[in-house]
């Protein structure tokens, strides 16, 4: 399942959706909040590990969930508006939690617009350039930057950063046919090193609480 509102700027799907799935069904001039790659697990895996190469907070671009809780609750949690909330926010805690708080069933993201966009790749060591764009990460021997907005702010930032044009979109399922965790690896972003079959950060107490409770 997936559905595209252009004008309202947020898509509904999933969580099994490839990511490159989405990626196909975006009109022009909308971006996802993850780059134009093919991860492990669909959505629902890129939301249990935080995301992808972004440079920005997550979960702020999750409008809503409906997942299956480890006691096998169906639990809805925001949404497109949000009035008279009582209770916990459940989206942020979910994002990022590694599937301690279960299974991701449908997801609403945020979508940004953009009139430009670029995709690059250097050569070289691991590094925030000057301009940070809005995704970035290193495979392998390269260091791959995607970044949309402004047709003057993109040209800008590829003046800066470098490098050559990436054409088309990138599939990594490949490293990973045990699953996509935490540890060494050819693959990382600013948040961690990603390794085939890794494991998951330790959880902290008041979270293990919450696991628990739901």
């Amino acid at each position: 399942m997936l559905q595209v509102s252009a004008a309202d700027q947020y898509l509904i799907a999933s969580g099994d959706t490839p990511l490159l799935e989405v990626w196909a069904a975006l009109p022009k001039g909308l971006f996802p909040p993850f780059p134009p790659v093919e991860l492990p697990g669909g959505l629902d895996g890129l939301l249990k590990r935080g995301g992808f190469a972004q440079t920005f907070f997550m979960g702020s671009e999750v409008l809503g969930l409906r997942f299956k809780s480890p006691k096998g609750q169906i639990i809805r949690a925001g949404g497109l508006t949000v009035k008279n909330v009582q209770g916990y926010d459940l989206v942020r805690p979910f994002v990022g939690s590694f599937g301690a708080l279960g299974d991701v069933l449908e997801v609403t993201l945020r979508l940004r617009p953009g009139r430009a966009s670029v995709f690059l790749r250097r050569t070289g060591e691991f590094s925030i350039p000057t301009i940070q764009p809005r995704f970035l990460w290193q495979a392998l021997a390269h260091t791959y930057a995607f970044h949309f907005g402004h047709p003057l702010e993109v040209q800008h930032f590829a003046e800066t950063f470098g490098g050559e044009s990436v054409q088309g979109l990138l599939d990594y399922t490949g490293l990973f046919p045990e699953g996509m965790g935490v540890g060494p690896g050819s693959l990382r972003d600013l948040r961690f090193s990603w390794a085939n079959g890794g494991a998951r950060p330790e959880l902290p107490v008041a979270f293990r609480r919450l696991a628990e409770a739901i």
